[in-house]
């Protein structure tokens, strides 16, 4: 009887707990009593502000500059006088004797105005007219530019503007004919200072694992220093062309080095005339610098947190604090250090280093 009894009980109880479990897993998804979506949330979107900015790149290169300064001096003709700097004058009152009644004995940065009345003698002086001998003056100049630029990039191209602060020391101009009759002249300042302000476009072309060939253009205006004379001088807008070749360090940060071309001039008005003296002043540069990219990612809040890769605190996605911003994130694994130590340096050739 006890033994029945025992049976009819545990077939009871084993009743009841099938039914309760059969109710747990008729359960919905929103009566499930752990709390899943806090292990698996979904991560949400950053603020508008910080995916605006991290669309920016920073530019910022050293260089060095190399320019040709060249003088048209076609509408002039030149007296040259034993002992003295050549003097420039209108053609149109060339003479083979007696006196020249205005002429130009400096025509760079400022314009200086020769005696009232220039005696010129056939017998020890030299004249020539500058369109009958192509003639020109040139001269070198070096540079030393630093400049910083501010671009956004849309697929493969890209469009910002930028800023130059150039120091400049021009050479001696010389003329490209006749050494032997004319001779040159000296600016009359030692070293200045220019500025430039321009537009950058551009476009990447090429592309080899981490290198990036690009080809962009400057265009803007420069501005001459307090040493050139601005009531007498014009100046036109420049052009630089340049070729950058990129090394992309990682998703935020790249070295670069930059050829380019500067086209740019200016003209001297000469006072009480309407002629002009047209300074052609085109440069060959080459540029070395980095681009910096705001990230798109906060840094980890929590500051003891050593995980290598962008990952998730709750609905938020952090990036690194462990690595660096010059490296690049591997999207599966940390790679602060891809190589062991035991591989580098000169244990690289030894099969086993410890």
């Amino acid at each position: 009887m006890r033994f029945r009894a025992a049976i009819l009980f545990f077939a009871i109880v084993g009743f009841f707990l099938t039914l309760g479990a059969n109710k747990v897993l008729a359960q919905d998804d929103d009566e499930v009593t752990i709390p899943l979506d806090h292990f698996y949330a979904k991560p949400t979107n950053n603020s508008g502000l910080r995916a605006l900015l991290s669309k920016l790149h920073f530019g910022f290169s050293p260089g060095y500059g190399r320019t040709f300064y060249k003088q048209d001096l076609s509408d002039f003709a030149i007296l040259q006088r034993q002992d003295s700097v050549p003097i420039i004058f209108s053609k149109d009152l060339n003479t083979t004797g007696g006196n020249i009644s205005s002429g130009y004995s400096y025509w760079f940065n400022d314009v200086i105005a020769s005696d009232s009345s220039i005696s010129f003698n056939p017998a020890t002086d030299f004249l020539v007219n500058g369109d009958t001998s192509d003639l020109v003056y040139k001269a070198p100049g070096f540079s030393i530019p630093l400049t910083a630029t501010v671009h956004v990039e849309f697929d493969r191209y890209k469009i910002g503007a930028g800023f130059t602060f150039e120091y400049h020391r021009p050479g001696r101009f010389e003329p490209n004919s006749f050494q032997n009759e004319l001779s040159g002249f000296d600016p009359n300042f030692g070293s200045t200072f220019y500025k430039k302000y321009f537009a950058v476009v551009g476009a990447k072309v090429y592309r080899y694992y981490d290198y990036v060939l690009a080809v962009d253009a400057q265009i803007g205006a420069f501005n001459l220093s307090k040493k050139f004379n601005k009531e007498v001088i014009q100046k036109g807008v420049y052009f630089n062309l340049g070729a950058t070749i990129e090394r992309q360090m990682s998703e935020y940060f790249s070295l670069f080095v930059r050829p380019s071309y500067d086209i740019k001039n200016f003209s001297v008005e000469l006072p009480e005339t309407d002629l002009v003296v047209n300074h052609s002043m085109n440069a060959f540069y080459i540029s070395f610098g980095f681009i910096y990219r705001i990230p798109d990612l906060k840094k980890c809040f929590i500051k003891n947190c050593t995980t290598q890769i962008n990952h998730q605190h709750g609905n938020k996605v952090y990036r690194s604090r462990m690595h660096p911003f010059y490296k690049w994130q591997n999207p599966h694994h940390g790679q602060n250090y891809p190589n062991l130590i035991k591989y580098k340096g000169k244990n690289k050739k030894k099969m086993n280093a410890y």
